[in-house]
C-alpha cells in the first residue's frame, strides 16, 4: 500500500518532523524561489497524480494562506485521488463575525478561498485545531469536509507535566473563556476561576473589578486558546495575584507571540511558567525549555489515519 504523499508549506518545515516521527508519509519536495517583482514561483517536484495527498500549513500569516491555497489548488489539479489539508492554526480566528457596519468577517472569507481549491476524486478535507469559535468550522463549502480537532487532552496532559502533584486552581482570563475553563477544570479535577472585568463607558477602558474565587496561598494555571501580546492576560495574572494567589502559569493551545510579546511577558514578572503546543510557528521560541511545548502532531496523525482507513474500508466494499 503506497503511504500518502506529504507536502509542506514553507512556514511549517519546522513541524514536519514532528508528524512524520506519528504517522508514515513519503516526502514530496517543493521548489520555491522569488522573482525580482516579489512574485513567487512554486512547483510540486513529486507527482500527486493518483495519490492520496497530505497539505501540512497552518495560516498565520496572509501568505501563508496564499501557499496552501496555491499548493493546494496545484495538488488537486495535478490529479490526486484526495487532499487532506492539515491546518495546526487558522489565522483571522478572532474576526470570525462583524461587530460594527462594513467589518470583513474574514474568517469567513478566508474559509471560501480554501473552499475554492478543487475537489479531489476522492474528497478533499481540512483538518482543524482548537478553533477560537467552533461555527467557524461551518464556515468552509460542502464540498470540503472539516475536522474540528480538540485539544482538551494534550492541554490537561500539559498542565499535569508542568504542575506535578501540586494543588492549583484553573483560571480564565475573563467569563467569556469560562465555560471552556470549566469543563478542562472538570477533567483535571480542580477549582476554576474567572476574573470580573468592567467597561469604562466613557473611554471604553477596561479594567479588572474582582475574581470569583479563593485563590489564597494556591497557583493559578491561566488558560486561554491563544496568546497574543498578552495583555489580556497580564491584566488577570495581575488580578490573581492580588488576591492571594502564590504563583501563576500560563498555558495557550495556540502561542502566537508576535515580535517581542514573550520577551514582554517575561518581563512583568508575573509567570512561573509559559506552557502551549507547537501549533503556531512562534511556538519555538520556547522549544529550548523543558516541557513548554507539546506537539500536536499525533493529533492530526491519528486523524488521517482514521480518514484513510475509512477511504479503505469504503474501497473495499465496492
Amino acid at each position: 500500500m503506497t503511504e500518502p504523499l506529504l507536502f509542506t508549506t514553507q512556514g511549517y518545515r519546522y513541524f514536519e518532523p514532528a508528524l512524520l516521527a506519528h504517522g508514515r508519509f513519503e516526502v514530496g519536495a517543493i521548489t520555491r524561489k522569488m522573482f525580482p517583482d516579489g512574485e513567487r514561483y512554486l512547483r510540486l517536484d513529486a507527482d500527486s497524480w493518483g495519490r492520496d495527498v497530505v497539505l501540512l500549513g497552518g495560516t498565520p500569516t496572509d501568505a501563508d494562506w496564499l501557499e496552501v491555497y496555491d499548493l493546494g489548488s496545484a495538488i488537486s489539479r495535478s490529479g490526486a485521488r484526495s487532499l487532506s489539508i492539515v491546518m495546526p492554526y487558522f489565522g483571522y480566528a478572532t474576526m470570525e463575525r462583524a461587530v460594527r457596519p462594513g467589518e470583513v468577517v474574514t474568517a469567513k472569507t478566508r474559509a471560501r478561498l480554501i473552499s475554492s481549491i478543487p475537489t479531489c476524486e476522492a474528497g478533499t478535507r481540512t483538518l482543524l485545531f482548537d478553533l477560537h469559535t467552533d461555527g467557524i468550522e461551518f464556515y468552509f463549502g460542502d464540498g470540503h469536509v472539516t475536522h474540528h480537532l480538540y485539544g482538551s487532552q494534550l492541554i490537561t496532559e500539559l498542565i499535569r507535566a508542568r504542575l506535578g502533584d501540586r494543588p492549583f486552581v484553573l483560571g480564565a482570563t475573563d467569563a467569556g473563556r469560562a465555560k471552556w475553563v470549566e469543563s478542562l477544570a472538570r477533567k483535571l479535577g480542580v477549582d476554576p476561576a474567572f476574573v470580573y472585568k468592567r467597561r469604562d463607558e466613557g473611554s471604553g477602558d477596561v479594567s479588572v473589578s474582582g475574581v470569583n474565587a479563593d485563590v489564597r496561598g494556591r497557583e493559578v494555571v491561566i488558560y486561554d486558546d491563544m496568546i497574543r501580546t498578552g495583555s489580556s492576560l497580564v491584566q488577570a495574572a495581575k488580578a490573581y495575584l492580588d488576591a492571594g494567589a502564590s504563583a501563576i502559569h500560563a498555558v495557550a493551545s495556540h502561542l502566537v507571540l508576535p515580535e517581542r510579546a514573550l520577551e514582554r511577558l517575561r518581563q512583568t514578572g508575573v509567570f512561573q511558567s509559559i506552557s502551549g503546543t507547537d501549533s503556531h510557528p512562534a511556538s519555538q521560541q520556547l522549544a529550548a525549555e523543558p516541557g513548554a511545548l507539546t506537539s500536536v502532531a499525533p493529533l492530526f496523525a491519528r486523524a488521517l489515519e482514521k480518514s484513510a482507513s475509512a477511504g479503505r474500508a469504503s474501497s473495499a466494499g465496492r
